[in-house]
């Protein structure tokens, strides 16, 4: 199968790095800190959503402000302590990529996406983050933003993407999705394309955009 597409738009955690030590980490001490019982925490899914959703599940309107500060400021210092790492194939694969022809697109807000980033030494030229939409994943509005700034159409985009809201966010804008199995079995993936991590692809770069296609 051979896809070709204009745009690569990619989450980032848990498709281009990995940080489930840090968030971990981050997340449990958050909930320590807010009176969140470890059965309350244990129900919501952390991988995929922006935090204010996941606070705004837990706590309070009036404490999530609060709360939503603390747990970034908890995740940008915990970078350093090296709880974040490249996924495979993600250097190979936007190495051969031109910076016009690609865009991270995360639920996470700009200054931790930053500086996890910045450790792995990815910069990108577009990043859509928390900060920029209104609705986040599994809503379109992130990947729709991603392709307007790239100005390129929906519909010759392509997402990579490990987790099902924002396998759902793909669709929904109307662009082609690729699963990959770095933190869900392949069951729990709608896609056009599901493969276990980057280093399963090849891109080749062509006058009119990127062809992406399964190494073999």
């Amino acid at each position: 199968m051979k896809i070709h597409a204009e745009a690569l738009l990619f989450d980032n955690d848990g498709t281009l790095v990995s940080s489930l030590e840090s968030v971990h980490r981050c997340w449990t001490r958050w909930a320590e800190e807010f009176g969140i019982t470890p059965e309350a925490f244990a129900r919501v899914e952390l991988h995929g959503r922006p935090a204010v959703e996941i606070a705004a599940e837990l706590l309070p309107a009036d404490v999530v402000p609060q709360a939503l500060a603390r747990i970034e400021q908890l995740e940008v210092e915990d970078v350093p302590n090296g709880g974040v790492h490249l996924l495979p194939g993600t250097r190979d694969l936007l190495d051969s990529l031109p910076a016009h022809r690609w865009a991270v697109v995360t639920s996470a807000t700009r200054r931790l996406a930053e500086a996890r980033l910045e450790a792995v030494g990815i910069l990108p030229k577009t990043l859509i983050a928390a900060d920029d939409v209104t609705r986040g994943k599994p809503d379109p509005e992130p990947y729709l933003l991603a392709a307007r700034e790239l100005g390129v159409d929906p519909a010759r985009c392509v997402v990579f993407e490990d987790a099902p809201a924002g396998l759902r966010a793909g669709r929904a804008a109307g662009m082609t999705t690729v699963a990959l199995t770095t933190t869900h079995a392949s069951h729990e993936l709608d896609a056009d394309l599901v493969v276990e991590d980057l280093s399963a692809l090849s891109a080749l770069v062509t006058s009119g955009g990127v062809e992406i296609a399964p190494r073999r």
